[in-house]
């Protein structure tokens, strides 16, 4: 049915993870059986104590034999426990280091792709552009800024002087116009009646 509707479903389990569950699923196991081991072995314990009470001396060293082969398996699986474990653990850190690898390859890949974007030889002819441009830049400068011979330097002054002298000249056109005749001088009049009392002041002194 997938088939027909769909692409089928990729499993993303690999054979690493697989065995990784198998492994775990034996410790569980194990410990499932070492649990029902130590509870039998505490019963008969008490069993045998019950038989000695009861003078069942046979019975009670039979059953101890029992125990003691049974603390004998418990102790075997206590040692496969520990190798399972320690197998689960080499088991992932195992793929821990396959991520680090994979990691390390695509880090490797990008890093050469990085380093044919960076040629050396383009490196170098970029500099070498790059300092002829600032060397060129420094020549227009040193050109522009006073390295000149003397007879260059006496016609900048001598246009600078030019210019000068047009600008003060465009500056006084700007100027109003100053008249040159001279201006008239208007005497006030002076009023018949400010002349009376210095008329009957000399009719008086005569």
């Amino acid at each position: 049915m997938g088939m027909l509707f769909g692409k089928p479903k990729v499993s993303r389990i690999t054979d690493h993870d697989r065995a990784v569950l198998q492994m775990k699923q034996q410790r569980d196991t194990l410990k499932r059986y070492q649990q029902r081991v130590e509870k039998l072995l505490e019963s008969e314990r008490e069993l045998a104590k019950r038989l000695l009470s009861e003078n069942k001396r046979d019975k009670a060293k039979l059953l101890l034999r029992k125990k003691k082969y049974q603390t004998e398996q418990l102790e075997r699986t206590e040692a496969s426990l520990d190798t399972i474990e320690k197998l689960i653990q080499d088991l992932e850190y195992t793929q821990i280091e396959a991520k680090v690898i994979e990691g390390l390859k695509v880090g490797n890949v990008a890093l050469k792709k990085a380093n044919e974007l960076f040629n050396i030889e383009h490196i170098e002819q970029l500099l070498d552009e790059t300092k002829e441009g600032i060397d060129k830049q420094r020549e227009i400068t040193d050109l522009l800024s006073g390295a000149l011979s003397s007879e260059d330097e006496e016609a900048v002054e001598a246009e600078l002087n030019e210019l000068i002298t047009v600008e003060h000249q465009k500056a006084m056109d700007k100027l109003p116009t100053v008249p040159s005749d001279e201006l008239p001088v208007t005497v006030p009049e002076t009023k018949e009646k400010d002349n009376l009392p210095t008329k009957k002041i000399a009719l008086e002194a005569q």
